[in-house]
């Protein structure tokens, strides 16, 4: 934490390519920080670290308005189409050791809202995330759902898509104690929406004590 006027949130992008990952870091931070467009291959191969300006009407502490700073690292995707799984990893441990030295306080695992999860997909990426982040990583790890609106026009209400949602998915989301948001990154959210999203991530972080996750620092 900063000062006592200010919360600052530490926050780690991860998904695999397509997902809507940097998109989803620009539209949490209110900028465009992160590059983010349609391609045929992974688009992010470094880490890039994100911050928002302080944002008011969040979070009240004894009666007195607190201001939420917000940072960001956007990471290569994993599986990637021109990194290995360990030249990730490196990169990401890397990148952490740089931006995050006193820790970590919460991982967005991206995943597309309108793509089935599928058993080896996850598996592959929880594997990923337990050698990057350790034992604990459930309570520190929340899904973000993105490209909600293809949900939407499908006509399936948040939860109506739980309803119906596989398996896999369900699993996953009680690992991690069920946090979990949609976001529609396709378009631009108002102030109120994204003040909406940025409480419902101070709420995971608040129910974790704001612990944050120390993690091996890597040379090079």
């Amino acid at each position: 934490m900063a000062d006592s006027n200010d919360i600052t949130i530490n926050l780690l992008l991860l998904g695999r390519t397509q997902t809507g990952k940097s998109a989803a870091g620009n539209t949490l931070l209110g900028s465009y920080d992160f590059k983010s467009h349609l391609s045929p291959s992974s688009v992010t191969t470094c880490c890039s670290l994100g911050r928002s300006c302080r944002i008011s009407g969040i979070i009240r502490r004894n009666g007195r308005e607190i201001a939420l700073r917000v940072r960001i690292l956007d990471t290569p995707s994993y599986p990637h189409s021109s990194l290995s799984k360990e030249q990730v990893q490196h990169e990401v441990r890397r990148a952490l050791a740089l931006h995050f030295r006193e820790g970590l306080h919460l991982a967005l695992l991206v995943l597309r809202a309108d793509v089935p999860l599928c058993p080896d997909d996850n598996d592959q990426t929880i594997q990923f995330i337990q050698e990057l982040l350790g034992p604990t990583w459930k309570d520190f790890t929340a899904v973000l759902l993105t490209h909600a609106d293809k949900a939407e026009e499908a006509g399936f209400s948040e939860h109506a898509y739980l309803q119906s949602a596989s398996s896999t998915l369900l699993s996953l989301l009680s690992s991690v104690q069920h946090k979990y948001i949609f976001l529609d990154n396709q378009k631009s959210i108002t102030k109120e929406e994204r003040a909406t999203i940025l409480r419902k991530l101070l709420d995971f972080v608040r129910k974790n004590d704001y612990q944050l996750l120390l993690l091996k620092h890597t040379k090079g």
